[in-house]
Parts: structure tokens; sequence; C-alpha cells
């Protein structure tokens, strides 16, 4: 029997639409779609470009301040940093695709995220990733690790741009989906940002670049869609990445840039011809038409189909200014590009599409773009976990293995075996890295004194236990990392990676972690300016912990006023700033030596997270303190061996043994750990300021301590650290 050709509905169901998406487009049209359109249409009302979910709740979040140049909106956020320079940057996720293929995954989403900053007249100038894999225990976990961290050094390596911070964790959380979120970070003049919005009719739209294949043909309908058994055949959906086209583009597109010619410009990201066309003409409001047989191609007998839903890597889309086109045609050659002039912005408010001489696509733009569904999707609140008093959690027996165990963990080892991978070097301008020991990577702004400081962060334990309250905490840390190193935070931008959305109880945790950190965004002065929001993480209704990732920026004025956690010095005093109530709940030590995951996350006082932090950055800018780490997971005994081990030298630490497991385990907020030789002083300041500070301990000696309690060889320590990581990647399969 010859099976029955599907009707156009039943494609749009296999394309991730709706029925009632379907029904919404025939209304829109007047008609049905015809394949080609319905392609458009899919990727175009996929979640992965429309945000259809989230749009609605995107809104709560800051995006203006005295320094934003562009917020949320364009490729990248814009952000002023004085003497007529701007940084951009964005952090966007690559998920699915690398769970897929990881290492072409994460090497098309490191690509990705730098041709989003160099498209607004950026050179990039550092990159970041924040990585979740599953159990280490999972059969996948090796392959998807060690593929994901060498397509992240393969491509940032080749193109030239130092890896300079990021997160890696492991949780069962992510055994069916695993998180690569990369972040991009680049230099432009303020006065030279170049926008995607089309500005008229008559233009001409140029494509240069790599030539188009049919890898990553529905590459975002697949992104906004959870897995199941058959994911592996998603493969042809993943794209075939190739850093050195990618330097040569960024160094044609930069170029062209310079040479006046550009009237606007987009790259070829998610949904590729399709995405970048519709968007720059619909947010400038005109038309486009594109003739399809001009499009550059690298197989024979493309469809108009696999040429605009195509993700080939390495493209970009320009719209040039009237008698401009040769001189672009001389920069193309140049640089050995492929380039082409394929259509022209009209005045119809539509996009149409020709091939072969005849038009196979002709869609009016606003349902496509402004007028794409905004959900208000039903969501339950979630439950509140119980707070754990931490009194009714008894001391460990044997401090001496709880710490080991702790400081081996897979979350707390050593990433030594991962960042050793990645050129943090190229360019010259690196200051701080993962192996210097500072809470932040710190990259120079070339031929000054001032300084970038970046960090990504998130804890999904403490999300999944209240969104709200870790919603709050992601920017309360991302601002706590940089202040540390004695950076302004200035702006932040996100990765939101949640499950399916259309689950109420998984709308609720997106709604809540959007929630707490809007009110963190507005309580720190730390506006988003850009970001990504990736749903549908979740493989046969099991969804991911929640985990909405922050990527921060600081500046710092010279950056010879900095800290680091690795300064301190044998005889130096530590000073803890903060107050600690001893907040188990969620914590390392009850998941890692209890195996409990319960309990309330630590609150955040975003007031008091103002003030102390406030205070650490005044003392390391007046030049009175130079060792500063800011306590996160684990509490204050991971913080003090962290340092231990930065600095190479002992910690003693003074602790009541009534109070030693809230004081060395809890992981209340806004605190600071900070090694001084003028202890009087900085307590004194402290005071005045209203800043709760003790005197915790003394470095000396080659060991950590608590008198009484235990002391264990720096050696030892570092041992374990370093052991973890290297002996789990050497078993993985080749």
């Amino acid at each position: 029997m010859i099976a029955a050709t599907p009707t156009l509905a039943e494609t749009a169901l296999a394309y991730g639409l709706k029925a009632e998406e379907y029904d919404l487009i025939v209304q829109r049209l007047n008609r049905e779609p015809n394949p080609l359109e319905l392609g458009v249409f899919s990727v175009m009302w996929s979640e992965h470009c429309s945000y259809k979910s989230s749009r609605r709740h995107l809104a709560k979040f800051p995006t203006s301040g005295p320094r934003v140049i562009q917020g949320p909106g364009e490729n990248a956020g814009v952000v002023d940093i004085g003497d007529g320079q701007a940084v951009v940057f964005k952090m966007e996720s690559h998920n699915h695709p690398s769970f897929i293929e990881p290492y072409q995954g994460a090497a098309t989403g490191v690509g990705g995220i730098m041709r989003d900053v160099f498209t607004m007249g950026a050179r990039p100038i550092a990159l970041l990733n924040a990585l979740r894999f599953g159990d280490p225990e999972h059969p996948r976990t090796r392959r998807l690790v060690a593929g994901v961290v060498a397509g992240i050094g393969g491509y940032g390596n080749c193109v030239g741009v130092p890896t300079l911070g990021g997160e890696t964790n492991f949780h069962r959380g992510y055994d069916g989906n695993i998180l690569v979120n990369a972040m991009c970070v680049g230099l432009a003049d303020a006065d030279k940002i170049f926008y995607s919005a089309a500005p008229a009719a008559g233009l001409p739209v140029v494509y240069f670049g790599s030539r188009t294949g049919r890898d990553g043909i529905h590459g975002a309908t697949m992104a906004s869609a959870e897995f199941d058994a058959d994911s592996d055949e998603k493969r042809p959906t993943v794209q075939v990445g190739d850093p050195f086209a990618e330097k040569l583009l960024i160094e044609a597109t930069l170029e062209l840039m310079a040479s006046g010619a550009v009237a606007a410009i987009q790259d070829m990201g998610a949904a590729g011809l399709t995405s970048s066309s519709v968007e720059m003409a619909g947010k400038g409001s005109v038309g486009i038409e594109l003739d399809l047989d001009l499009v550059p191609q690298r197989e024979a007998d493309m469809s108009a189909y696999e040429m605009m839903l195509s993700e080939s890597q390495e493209r970009m889309l320009a719209i040039l200014k009237p008698g401009r086109e040769a001189e672009g045609r001389r920069i193309f050659d140049k640089w050995g590009l492929d380039a082409a002039t394929i259509g022209r912005t009209t005045d119809t408010g539509r996009i149409v599409l020709r091939h072969h001489g005849e038009v196979v696509c002709d869609l009016p733009l606003a349902p496509l773009t402004e007028d794409a569904p905004n959900y208000d999707r039903p969501w339950t609140a979630p439950l509140p976990q119980a707070y754990i008093d931490p009194s009714s959690i008894l001391p460990p027996s044997d401090w001496e293995s709880v710490i080991l165990k702790l400081i081996s963990c897979p979350d707390m080892a050593s990433k030594r075996w991962i960042w050793e991978q990645y050129d943090r070097h190229v360019m010259a301008d690196t200051l701080e890295d993962p192996a210097t020991g500072a809470d932040a990577g710190i990259v120079r702004v070339h031929g000054s004194r001032k300084a970038l400081a970046l960090t990504s962060d998130c804890t999904p334990r403490y999300v999944s236990a209240d969104p709200y309250e870790g919603g709050k905490q992601a920017v309360a840390e991302a601002w706590r990392n940089l202040t540390a190193v004695g950076a302004d935070p200035i702006a932040i931008t996100d990765n939101l990676n949640f499950g399916n959305p259309e689950r109420s109880e998984i709308m609720g945790q997106i709604v809540r972690a959007i929630d707490g950190m809007a009110e963190a965004c507005r309580a720190l002065d730390f506006p988003v300016v850009s970001g990504n929001v990736s749903l549908y993480n979740e493989t046969n209704g099991s969804a991911i912990p929640p985990t909405p990732t922050v990527g921060a920026v600081g500046l710092l004025a010279d950056y010879g006023r900095r800290a680091d956690f690795a300064s301190l010095r044998d005889g130096d005093t530590l000073v803890l700033i903060g107050e600690t109530r001893g907040a188990l709940g969620a914590s390392l030590y009850l998941r890692e030596c209890l195996g409990r995951e319960d309990g309330a996350p630590p609150p955040v006082d975003l007031a008091v997270e103002r003030r102390n932090g406030d205070f650490v950055r005044d003392r390391i800018r007046s030049g009175g303190v130079a060792t500063v780490h800011d306590l996160s997971d684990g509490g204050l005994i991971m913080a003090a061996a962290d340092m231990a081990l930065a600095s190479g030298v002992g910690l003693t630490l003074d602790v009541p043994q009534e109070d030693i497991t809230s004081l060395l385990l809890g992981e209340d907020q806004a605190r600071y750990l900070i090694g001084t030789n003028d202890p009087e002083s900085l307590v004194s300041k402290a005071r005045a300021a209203g800043v709760p500070a003790r005197r915790i301990g003394h470095a000396a000696g080659g060991s950590l301590s608590v008198p009484q309690m235990f002391s264990i060889p720096l050696e030892r320590l570092r041992r374990s650290h370093e052991a973890w990581m290297p002996t789990y990647m050497e078993m993985a399969a080749v």
C-alpha cells in the first residue's frame, strides 16, 4: 500500500507547531501556507526564536541604566565603559546540539555567540562557558564531557579568543539533557555600534561568508522540543563549524563596518537565512525580496526550503548603503569569502522569495515577528521547602574525611583538566583566569589601565529548592564574584534553561526564577542587557534542574587595584565579612556527605548584599586588601581551602566548637573571606560601616586546620582536589 502524503496540518505538527498555531497561520494568511512558508513559520514561531512562553515575563527585567547603550532586542547588549568605548556581550545556549553531537554542538555554540558580538561592531576579546553534565556514572557522561570540552577549545583556540572562566557541574538531573551555555565579550567604539534593523527600502542585501549547505536544517525547531528515545536520529540538525572561516569572517566584517558601507547587519544563527532576513526587515518596518538562485551553495540541487532553513555556520547578511557593493566585494575578495547580492529591501512589509524564476514564498512580516504567539501559560507556584535548623544537623564525626570528600566531589574538584585545553592568554591581555585563583576572569582593555571582570554563575540546587530565592542568588553571586576582584558590576546577560513550559510546575519555576532575578537586578543596579531562553530541556518527561545562568561583566578603572584569593602571605589574619547563621538547606554538605537534597536554600537579603559588597570593593579599591574570596558552595571551609591551595600557605581557623558545623559548612550569603596584615583597621572600618566582621583565623604553616579538630596537610588537600577530574577522564572511551 502506498503511504498517504501527510497534510500540511500534519506536517506542521512534525515541525513543532501546535494544531491551534497552524490554524492561526491560516487565519493570518487567509489561506493555507505552502510547504516552504510553513517551514518559515515553524522556525520563526519556535520557542528558540519567538520566546513565546517567556516574553511577557522577561519584560520584568530592568534593562536600562546610565551605562546601557543597547539592551535586549539586538544581537548582543552594549554598555558604555567610558573613554568612548563600549563592552558588547551575550550568552546563548547550544544544549540540544551538544547532547546529540558534543564536539560540533559545543564548537558551533562558541562560533555563534562570537558572531552575535562582532555583528554589533565589536572585536571579541573573551569567552566563558557554563557547562552542566549528568551523573559521572552515567554511561554517556564521559563522552559528552570530552566532546564538549574539545569543541569549545578547538573552536575558540583556533579563532584566537581567550576563554577566561565559567563553571562546570555534574548532577543526575542532566543525564538526558546537558547544558552548554556560551558567553562572548567584545570591545567596540561606543559611537560605532551596528544594528540589524533595515533603515530603508531599495537597499542591496548582501550574503557573505561560507556557502550554504544542508547542515543544521530545523536546528531552531529541534532546540525547542524535548528529547525522546529517537533523539540520536536528530544528528543531521547539528551544524558543522569551521573556526578558520570564522576568523576570516570577523576580520572581513569589521573591515566592512570600518569602510562605512554597512546600513544594517545580522549574523545567520538559529533559523539561518530565514531569521536574519525576517528580523532585519521586520525591525526596520520594511520588506525584503531575495533571489535564492544567487545564494552561494556548497551542494548541488538545493531546494528553496533547504536554503532558507539551513543553519550552516560562518555566514552573515548585510544591507549596504547605495552604491557600496563594489567596495564590499573588494573586502570579501581580500579575505577569500564567498559573497553575493541576493536581494533588496522593499516597502511592502513582506518577505518574497524567488527560486528558478518563480515566487516560492510571499508572506507578511508582522505575523512572523511582533505578532508571533505570546502565551500567558498557566503556572503553579513551587511548593516551599522546609527550613533546616542547623542545630538539627550533628557535627561530622570525622572532619578530615568530610573536607576531603567535599573538595574532591565532582562540583568542587579542580577543573584543570578542562581549562588547560583552552587558550587563556592569546591576545596578551588576560590578567586573571582559572589558574590564577580569582573569583572572576579579568581581561585588560588593551592600551589602557581599565579591565573587564567576567563571571558566570548559578546554583541549580538552590533554584530547585526555591526558584525565587535561587533566582535572586544567581544574580547576587555574580555580583559578589565581580565585587571580590574589585570590579564595579555593570550589567548581566542570562541563559534561562528550563524544562517544558507547557507543564504548569515548570512554568512556575520559570516565572518565580525570573521574579527573583529581576528583584536582585533592581536592588543591585545590575541591568539585563541581553540573554537567551532555552526551554524543553527534558527527556521523556523528565526535566533538568531549573538553571537560570547569569553571565556578568564588571569594570575596573585601574587593574592595579584588584584582588584575588591567591595572594595570602604567612602571618596574614583572616577576617570573615558577613553574618553566619548556618544555612544548611540545599547545601553541598547535605548533598555530598549526607545524601540529602532537601531544605530551603539560604535566603538572599539584597540590602545586606549591597552593603557588604560595597564595603569590600571600597577596601580593594583603596589598596587596603588584595586577598579576597567570596563564600559560596561548601561555605567557609571550602573558601578557606581554595585560598590555602591557591596561595600555597596553610590556614588555621579559630572556630568555637559549639558553632563549628554552621560556621564551616553553612552557605549563608553576602559573605567574603579576606586576608590582611592589618586586621584592626579592617574590622574597625567594617564596624563603622555597619558591616559584620570577625577575625576567623590566620595564615601559617602547611596545613588547613582547626585546633583540636583536624589538620590536613596542603599536599594531601591538593591531591584530593586535583585528582578526580583527570582520573575520571582517563577512563573515557576513545
